[in-house]
C-alpha cells in the first residue's frame, strides 16, 4: 500500500501524487509499487527492498544524496492465545527533498504519524522528521513495556492461585518479547550514535537535543526490559521450583496413603487363611483383625505424622 503525505498549514495531509517536500509511506508494498517509486524518486530499489526482510536488523547506511536508516519498531498482535510482542524493521529514506518509509506491516508509529498526532511535526523539515520518528518508536517500546510489566504482575497473582500451564506458557512468550526488544533496542542504540555523529545525517543546532532525549528513551528502555527479563525469568525458574516441589509432596502423601492402605490387606490376609493350629492371637474372633488393623493404621499414621511424611 503506498500513501503519499504532507504538512500543510501544520496539518498531516494526505496526498494523491508526490510533491517536494512530502513523505511517502510503503506498507507491505507490491513489486511495482517499489518499482515506481525508486523511478519517480531516484532512489536505489535495494534502499526500498532492505526493510522488506523481517531478519533486517538496524543499522545506517548511505549512497549518493540518499540515506537509508533500519530501525527495530515494537509489534502487538493478538492471537488466541493472548498478546504477542515482537519487532519489524522500518526503513527511513532520506532524498533531497523526500521522506519515504517501507514497513511490512502497518504500525502504531506510522498511524499516529498519519492522523497527526505528533505535535510541531513537518515533511518539509527531514532531519527533524526523522528524528521525530525515532522519538516515537522509542516512546513506543516504553508503553509496550509498562503493558508487559502490568501483564506480567497479573499473571504471577495467577499463578499464585494455581499453577496452570497456561500462565507458564504466557510468561515464556512475555520472556520471549523481551529478549526481542532488548536486541533490537541496543541495535538501535547503535545507530543513533552513529547519527548522533552528523557524519551521514546533517543535524542541526536544535536537533541535537531532540536526539539526546530520543537516546535517553532507548537507553531506558533497555535498562527496563533487562530487569523485566531478569525478574521473569528467576520467577520461572521460581515456579518450577514450587512446581517441582508439590509434585513430591504429593508423591509423599500418596505413598503414605498406599503404605497405610496396606496394613488391612496383610492383616486380612494372615487371619484368612486356613491353616488351624497357626497360633494367631484371638483368632477365633472375627473383629479382631478389624480392630488390629485399626490400631495399626493409627500407630503408623502418627509416626508418620510426626515424619512430616503424611
Amino acid at each position: 500500500m503506498l500513501t503519499i503525505h504532507k504538512t500543510v498549514d501544520g496539518k498531516m495531509t494526505k496526498l494523491s501524487a508526490v510533491e517536494e517536500g512530502c513523505w511517502v509511506n510503503l506498507v507491505h508494498p507490491s513489486e511495482d509499487e517499489l518499482t515506481t517509486v525508486a523511478a519517480t524518486l531516484a532512489v536505489d530499489l535495494d534502499f526500498l527492498r532492505a526493510a522488506m526482510d523481517e531478519e533486517e536488523t538496524s543499522r545506517i547506511d548511505s549512497e549518493g544524496d540518499n540515506t537509508l536508516i533500519i530501525v527495530d519498531t515494537p509489534s502487538m498482535e493478538r492471537d488466541e492465545t493472548g498478546v504477542v510482542y515482537s519487532t519489524i524493521p522500518m526503513g527511513i529514506i532520506v532524498t533531497k527533498k523526500h521522506i519515504i518509509t517501507v514497513c511490512l506491516k502497518e504500525t502504531s508509529v506510522v498511524r499516529d504519524l498519519q492522523d497527526g498526532l505528533v505535535k510541531g511535526l513537518r515533511t518539509e523539515m527531514r532531519t527533524r522528521f526523522i528524528l521525530n520518528i525515532l522519538l516515537l518508536v522509542a516512546k513506543r517500546y516504553l508503553q509496550y513495556l509498562k503493558q508487559i510489566d502490568k501483564t506480567y504482575n497479573y499473571m504471577e497473582r495467577q499463578l499464585y492461585k494455581s499453577q496452570r500451564n497456561k500462565e507458564l506458557i504466557q510468561l515464556l512468550d512475555l520472556e520471549k518479547s523481551l529478549v526481542y526488544f532488548n536486541t533490537s533496542l541496543k541495535a538501535n542504540e547503535v545507530t543513533l550514535e552513529k547519527i548522533l555523529r552528523g557524519k551521514i545525517v546533517t543535524l542541526y543546532e536544535e536537533d541535537h537535543d531532540l536526539l539526546e532525549d530520543v537516546l535517553i528513551e532507548v537507553r531506558q528502555a533497555i535498562e527496563m526490559a533487562q530487569i523485566y527479563s531478569d525478574i521473569i525469568s528467576g520467577m520461572m525458574d521460581a515456579f518450577a521450583s514450587v512446581i517441582s516441589n508439590n509434585l513430591n509432596v504429593i508423591m509423599k502423601v500418596l505413598t503414605s496413603i498406599t503404605i497405610l492402605m496396606t496394613v488391612p490387606n496383610i492383616v486380612f490376609g494372615f487371619y484368612g487363611m486356613n491353616i488351624t493350629g497357626a497360633g494367631l492371637p484371638l483368632a477365633q474372633f472375627f473383629w479382631f483383625p478389624l480392630v488390629l488393623s485399626i490400631v495399626i493404621i493409627l500407630v503408623l499414621a502418627v509416626i508418620l505424622k510426626k515424619k512430616d511424611l503424611f
